[in-house]
């Protein structure tokens, strides 16, 4: 599939669904829950699964559905930590047998598990421009705080120069009589009112 990467109907919702395209009711919603780390991975991926799997978790933003991901991720890293240290055990540029010289193959496995650590990266939240597109997912105590209920209206003059309230968005439309009379001349300010007395 070309074009965009779809956006999850979570961020959507957050978002007010400015592009007014409908709403993914099917959309799955994985498990919660800290993936255990995968049997395959090496000495070095572990280490990395075992620093970043828990913070992640603890963020919100890892389920058990995306250990496969993790795991690549943490693969990438343990493979760009092995080039690196090769790098530095034998010289950038290297003299093939038949005379040329080229640039060390770890060069290139670096550059490789770099970029794919990098998409991973992404995907999951780990980078700072990233996490910022990511949504968390909400602890349930957190949403049985009671929440203040408030009423958004517009302050504004009429044509005598008395301040009414609109409300911004009413439950019936208004009649042409209530229109008439409450005709807005001039619109000042918009503020929040507390309703919760």
């Amino acid at each position: 599939m070309r074009g965009r990467k779809p956006k999850p109907t979570a961020i959507r919702r957050l978002e007010g669904n400015p592009g007014k395209r409908g709403w993914n009711a099917a959309e799955p919603v994985p498990r919660e829950g800290c993936p255990e780390c995968p049997d395959h991975l090496s000495d070095e991926a572990r280490r990395e699964w075992n620093r970043v799997a828990d913070a992640m978790h603890a963020m919100g933003v890892l389920t058990i559905i995306d250990r496969a991901a993790l795991a690549a991720y943490c693969q990438a890293y343990g493979r760009w930590v092995e080039a690196e240290q090769k790098l530095q055990e034998t010289p950038l540029l290297i003299r093939t047998p038949s005379g040329y010289v080229q640039q060390s193959p770890w060069m290139s496995v670096s550059n490789k598990q770099l970029e794919l650590m990098g998409r991973y990266m992404t995907e999951l939240g780990m980078t700072p421009a990233s996490r910022s597109r990511v949504r968390a997912l909400v602890d349930d105590a957190a949403m049985d705080e009671p929440v203040t209920p408030i009423k958004i209206v517009l302050i504004s003059s009429d044509a005598e120069g008395h301040e009414i309230e609109c409300p911004l968005h009413e439950p019936d439309p208004p009649s042409r009589e209530d229109d008439q009379q409450r005709r807005i001349t001039r619109s000042d300010a918009i503020y929040v009112k507390d309703t919760s007395d």
